[in-house]
């Protein structure tokens, strides 16, 4: 797993309630339209206050080219690295849905940074996060 050890878990979800399922289903129809072409999991990633996510590049082996993550409970900064001179960090703000294909996904490590970071001058204190992660089907991959 490219999460830390501490203070994290993570599941596939196949079964909502009701209500999740519709947001479930709305965040899938506004990232692969009506095609649906999606892992029919969703992944479910808990990042506990302590915990952060490991600097990683996403393997073409369990998914296609894009990924979508519905971001809860908190603010959270990711940092995108091609390498050690050229890096963004991104505020991804709680309730917000972001997306992620091809270069950023394969060539570019990325990563949640721990509870305390700071971007654009504003600390970000990040506290428990829970994200909801779609993914496109394994045949959907694009060339690079």
């Amino acid at each position: 797993a490219v999460v830390s050890t501490q203070s994290t878990g993570e599941m596939e979800k196949l079964e909502w309630n009701e209500p999740n399922n519709e947001i479930i289903k709305r965040l899938e129809n506004h990232v692969f339209g009506s095609s649906g072409r999606c892992l029919d999991a969703t992944h479910v990633l808990d990042l506990h206050e302590d915990g952060y996510i490991k600097p990683h590049i996403d393997s073409v082996k369990f998914c296609g080219a894009l990924v979508s993550g519905m971001s809860l409970l908190s603010d959270a900064v990711m940092r995108l690295k091609l390498d050690d001179d050229n890096y963004s960090d991104v505020f991804i703000p709680r309730l917000s849905v972001y997306i992620m294909s091809r270069h950023i996904r394969y060539k570019y490590t990325h990563e949640i940074l721990p509870n305390t970071s700071t971007i654009h001058g504003k600390e970000v204190h990040r506290t428990r996060r829970i994200t909801l992660m779609k993914r496109s089907i394994e045949s959907d991959h694009v060339d690079l």
